[in-house]
């Protein structure tokens, strides 16, 4: 059997695949450019991939093709109805970033919080040297205490980062993806108003896809904090980059982008600069230990289809007839 990796450049430099040659003839390639692609993939009976697109285009000559193997939760750069239609089984992986997700959101939201950029700039600076006093209190912050954290998506991230808001003392409430008759789920407008920091976990969908839109920032408190790190398209990016400039947020972490990397174009490049903005390349999930997850993840999905099994088969009930 023949198992290619497309982007394995995109898992990051510390993690080996030896482990996936028990299976079969292992291609890694670190980087696929679209004009390789076809040529990588025609003979592949199984493709991990991480963020390469495939759909009709690009499949259509690889007829030994059986398996797909998204090494990530969300799959939408995979077109989920071409490979039901062409018996292409499509497998993700679940949970297996879940603590290093939460762990970058609840380091976001307390170093914006904080402002822990600026008073770690006052010192390296030197001004703190300069200034001839023993502490410097501006900006001014607050405890997180008793603070409302709104937490979009209650998968198993957005679970996580709503027990690490308990423990920080914060009221958490809820927009689940179907709401429930308890005091902690709300609708997105009453989250929106009421939160002191609202962080966002949710996949991209057809739902989902720009479900924070301007009106919703606009109903947002003056000063909250907002962090995504689901995707960068389920925001309006324009919108958030405004209010960051206006003030209107107080915060705004961001570790995702509706184009990736991010390009010239990003309305985010205007405030790159700016005080209390905190930006990082897509990494929420890529802790080692949750890259290595991922892998023993990928090694068993690949070994129980083989089987005739259906683990994290995402392709049997996703495709629309």
């Amino acid at each position: 059997m023949k198992i290619v990796i497309l982007d394995a450049k995109t898992l990051g430099d510390d993690m080996e695949f030896s482990q996936f040659e028990k299976l079969g003839e292992v291609n890694v390639y670190q980087t696929t450019p679209p004009m390789f692609l076809e040529e990588r993939i025609k003979d592949a009976e199984v493709i991990i991939v991480n963020k390469i697109k495939l759909n009709a285009s690009n499949l259509k000559n690889a007829k030994k093709l059986r398996l797909i193997c998204v090494t990530a939760t969300g799959y939408d750069n995979i077109d989920i109805n071409y490979c039901w239609r062409e018996e292409i089984g499509v497998c993700n992986v679940r949970g297996y970033s879940t603590d290093s997700v939460a762990q970058l959101t609840a380091s976001m939201a307390l170093a914006l919080m904080t402002h822990l950029e600026e008073f770690d700039g006052y010192v390296k600076s030197g001004k703190y040297e300069e200034g001839g006093v023993q502490n410097h209190l501006k900006p001014y912050f607050h405890e997180m205490t008793n603070k409302t954290w709104g937490v979009i998506g209650h998968g198993s991230i957005g679970s996580r980062v709503a027990c690490i808001a308990r423990a920080l003392g914060c009221r958490v409430i809820i927009n689940p993806h179907r709401l429930k008759d308890s005091d902690d789920h709300v609708t997105l407008d009453e989250l929106c108003r009421k939160s002191d920091i609202i962080s966002v976990h949710v996949p991209l969908t057809a739902e989902t896809e720009g479900m924070i839109d301007k009106e919703h920032i606009d109903m947002m408190k003056d000063g909250a904090v907002f962090i995504n790190v689901s995707r960068g398209a389920v925001a309006d990016e324009e919108a958030l980059a405004e209010a960051a400039e206006n003030g209107k947020l107080g915060g705004l972490g961001i570790d995702v982008y509706s184009e990736e990397p991010i390009t010239a174009r990003s309305p985010y490049n205007r405030i790159l600069a700016k005080k209390n903005v905190i930006f990082t390349p897509h990494m929420a999930w890529g802790a080692h230990e949750a890259r290595r997850r991922c892998m023993d993840e990928i090694f068993k999905n690949i070994e129980t289809f083989l089987m005739g099994g259906a683990r994290n088969r995402v392709d049997l009930s996703k495709h629309t007839p």
